[in-house]
């Protein structure tokens, strides 16, 4: 058990084949590989590289915007893929950093080096706020299209408050390591577009002077 790979060629061709769908403009296979470049880079920082690992394929293997419930989906199906392959323990790992990308809070682990991980992976999903303004602005039209049976007034409203939200937080990343290399970036890329959705007051709007 213990031996066989978490994720291994026919796995990762199953997955790959959920992350191709159609309506994936942002959460598709470039995210996981852009993903697990970043767990190469810092691999000599993580605990369990295979389960951070597994834990980036299933992230978002489910993934309707229409729904609440794609996190627990997406750890429940990892959960059924890799019984055999690892412990209930990792396992339960796995899941959990899986469950935790829903809000991006870290899970209650008692082992610092789990929680290590849980950290470094948790800011790998994020580190697409801290990428350069053009990457950053495609990021954002890819996440728009995924939501476009939103209209826009409603969009407006929810992006705006999923913005305010992790500009009020005192970290945007949990690791040293990321708000070194994306935490400025991602405040200015998110404090523009917030500027970029808030409509300016109808006085401004007129284009007359006063």
């Amino acid at each position: 058990m213990e031996n066989e790979p978490l994720i291994d060629g026919a796995l990762k061709s199953e997955l790959s084949a959920l992350y191709a769908a159609q309506d994936r403009h942002y959460h598709d296979l470039a995210h996981i590989e852009a993903m697990l470049a970043l767990a190469g880079d810092y691999r000599g920082l993580l605990g369990d590289p295979e389960a951070v690992e597994a834990a980036i394929w299933f992230h978002d293997a489910i993934y309707d915007s229409k729904a609440k419930d794609n996190e627990i989906k997406s750890a429940a199906l990892a959960e059924k893929k890799l019984a055999g392959r690892a412990e209930a323990g990792r396992l339960d790992r796995i899941s959990a950093m899986i469950v935790a990308t829903a809000t991006h809070q870290l899970p209650l682990f008692d082992d610092p080096t789990t929680v290590r991980d849980a950290s470094l992976f948790l800011d790998m999903d994020l580190s697409i706020l801290g990428a350069q303004p053009e990457a950053f602005d495609a990021y954002e039209r890819a996440v728009r299209r995924e939501y476009a049976w939103v209209e826009e007034p409603m969009w407006r409203a929810g992006r705006s408050a999923v913005l305010k939200n992790f500009l009020a937080r005192p970290h945007i990343f949990h690791t040293e390591e990321f708000r070194r290399r994306f935490e400025p970036q991602a405040r200015a890329n998110m404090a523009r577009s917030l500027a970029a959705l808030t409509p300016a007051p109808p006085s401004a709007q007129s284009g007359f002077s006063a």
